[in-house]
């Protein structure tokens, strides 16, 4: 039996009762019916493989990488359900679903076996850049096999001296004559770079040409595909496997690009630009994953909790199961809060993002606004969520065999991906906040002083305010100083918000961490270095 039991009907109530969801195909059964098929992929062959995974990783022999075993049967299973086209096109072969929907089946690919969903996460994100940039041709000759799942797709940014400063980029790309590009350079930490579950790897590549600008304005985005039309190996290799804390069963990879055959994306100088559509598709994806994670941690967590028998009851003085507990009642409830407020957050980033991909400009603000709270907050989440569930497992949780330190491990890449913590908090301070004026945050925040108490949507206005009088005086350093504060901050009241709606919805009420009674005083102290006591 598996240990991972997606929760989906509290998906449907976030969506449907808090969120205000609606679609005019969609009403809440067919979701159900939806999330419940995705369910049993997730639990019944997804779960299972976690920890063998984990255990058995993948494997690197001559430049072609195998994964764990499992791997291969379930990645075709998971095309053969269509699952991979949900949320993409139907021009291409997508079943133009919602993201709304679309994430919260891929919060159940994540939770279920993250090193398995990260393959689908990155070729969404390859998708979406094809989608918005690419050329008519390019299109048509991409995306119905990268739709399908046929196809995977991955994100070449990353060289061992150009980590988050993408200015730093050396490889090149030298136009022939033909119109192709001859792309070289070395690529690390390429999740799914090479692996044996599709027939082609479609990489997206930053490289310069040989006249480009300095810095990252001489940038520019390629499509090299592991085979050509003919069949034919392109000259890129998997070189190296990292050797990592987690997420064992997925490949990162060091490839090779030695004069491979690339085609342009768009027009020169421009890819950094282009990039970041993928980017900032992947961090919601990535702010989902923290929630995923953290849900199986408490998942497991409970089940163990209420048949660990440890200790004596007060009152009967009878041995009980350590759920009984008022310390394990406390990190239970706590796990429970922070998840459902994160993945209220995620969904109402998600719910957000359909808006503006129909156009409404407000919308795509406030998902812009989102991007980084939600990517922040949530993957922070996860590794405090993952070590509560050890604790609550205590010894046992140290021991490799239980499971929980795996999910340990695992979430611990999330803070860094697509642009660590620290990266996100400056994005949120300076481009969300002072060069919009703070005119969507401000506004947003206005919108939850009907579900909390105001004085605490003032505090945060009156924090917001002052990062702009900050950046009037020029005070950049400090406003960089209380950024990931202000982030935390903002994420706490904005997901204690939720919560709050999301209580009046539920039979059974999540419980509020029983020593603040709430999430928004820790919300309070966080805004101290910037608005004081």
């Amino acid at each position: 039996m598996s240990d991972y039991n997606p929760p989906v009907e509290n998906m449907l109530c976030l969506l449907y009762d808090v969120l205000g969801f609606e679609h005019p195909d969609i009403d809440r059964d067919t979701a159900r019916s939806v999330l419940e098929e995705a369910a049993k992929l997730a639990s019944a062959v997804l779960a299972p493989l976690n920890h063998t995974g984990d255990k058995a990783g993948s494997k690197l022999e001559n430049g072609a990488v195998t994964t764990a075993p499992g791997f291969k049967e379930a990645y075709r299973q998971y095309c053969e359900g269509g699952w991979n086209a949900v949320p993409f096109d139907p021009e291409y072969g997508g079943q133009g679903l919602p993201w709304a929907l679309a994430f919260c089946i891929q919060e159940m690919w994540q939770g279920a076996n993250m090193s398995f969903g990260l393959c689908p996460l990155l070729n969404q994100g390859a998708v979406e850049a094809i989608s918005l940039h690419g050329s008519d041709e390019q299109k048509q000759k991409y995306l119905p096999k990268l739709v399908a799942g046929e196809w995977t797709g991955t994100m070449n940014l990353t060289e061992p001296q150009a980590g988050s400063d993408l200015g730093l980029i050396r490889s090149k790309a030298e136009k022939q004559a033909d119109g192709t590009y001859m792309i070289s350079g070395q690529k690390i930490f390429i999740t799914y770079g090479e692996h044996d579950m599709a027939d082609n790897i479609v990489h997206l590549v930053l490289a310069r040409t040989p006249d480009a600008p300095e810095d990252v304005k001489g940038i520019s985005l390629f499509i090299v595909p592991k085979f050509m039309d003919d069949g034919t190996r392109n000259a890129v290799t998997c070189i190296g496997l990292e050797h990592k804390l987690g997420i064992h069963a997925s490949p990162t990879c060091t490839m090779e690009f030695d004069g491979a055959k690339g085609f342009l994306i768009g027009q020169e100088n421009m890819g950094l630009k282009y990039m970041f559509t993928m980017m900032n598709n992947a961090r919601l994806s990535v702010g989902l994953q923290g929630v995923a994670i953290a849900e199986r941690a408490y998942q497991k967590a409970q089940a163990y909790a209420q048949e660990r028998v440890q200790g004596k009851s007060f009152r009967t003085g009878e041995r009980i199961v350590i759920a009984e507990h008022a310390d394990v009642k406390r990190m239970l409830g706590t796990m429970k809060t922070k998840i459902e407020a994160g993945r209220a957050l995620t969904l109402e980033a998600a719910v957000t993002l359909d808006q503006a991909v129909s156009g409404d400009e407000a919308a795509q603000k406030k998902v812009e606004l989102l991007t980084p709270i939600v990517k922040s907050s949530c993957t922070d989440m996860a590794c405090e969520v993952t070590s509560i569930a050890l604790q609550v497992f205590g010894g046992m949780g140290f021991i490799e065999e239980t499971g929980i330190a795996q999910l340990y491990r695992d979430a611990r890449i999330l803070p860094i991906y697509e642009g660590t913590n620290g990266i996100q908090a400056a994005d949120l301070a300076f481009r969300k906040i002072v060069h919009d004026e703070g005119k969507t945050a401000l506004a947003y925040i206005e919108s939850l002083s009907d579900t909390i108490p105001k004085e605490d949507c003032a505090r945060l206005a009156v924090a917001t305010k002052t990062l702009l009088l900050w950046a009037s005086e020029k005070q950049m350093d400090r406003i960089a100083a209380v950024s990931a504060n202000y982030l935390r901050a903002f994420a706490l009241i904005a997901g204690g918000a939720l919560l709050a709606r999301l209580r009046g919805f539920q039979e059974n009420k999540p419980p509020f961490d029983p020593v603040s009674g709430a999430l928004l005083p820790h919300a309070a102290a966080c805004l101290v270095p910037i608005i004081g006591r």
